[in-house]
């Protein structure tokens, strides 16, 4: 993991892609405000990609980017925050 950005939307907008003025923040990997979602995907998730993908024999490839959506509702500790993927 070499870091996290966070894409916010802009005050009133409802989408966070380029171009729509939204407001990114950038974290490095060891963030404790995402510890808990870094852990899981690496020691959890992560290694279920590949064998649900009909593939479970081949290495993972070099991994780019993954979007996470924060499914929990606001007030939900971190370590017990729900992403989605």
């Amino acid at each position: 993991l070499i870091g996290i950005i966070h894409k916010k939307p802009k005050e009133g907008g409802i989408s966070a892609v380029g171009g729509t003025g939204s407001i990114y923040t950038y974290y490095g990997p060891n963030e404790k405000k995402f510890a808990s979602l870094t852990k899981n995907f690496a020691t959890i998730d992560l290694p279920k990609v590949m064998p649900a993908l009909g593939l479970g024999d081949e290495p993972i490839p070099l991994w780019w980017t993954s979007d996470f959506i924060n499914s929990s509702p606001p007030g939900t500790a971190a370590k017990d925050e729900k992403w989605i993927v």
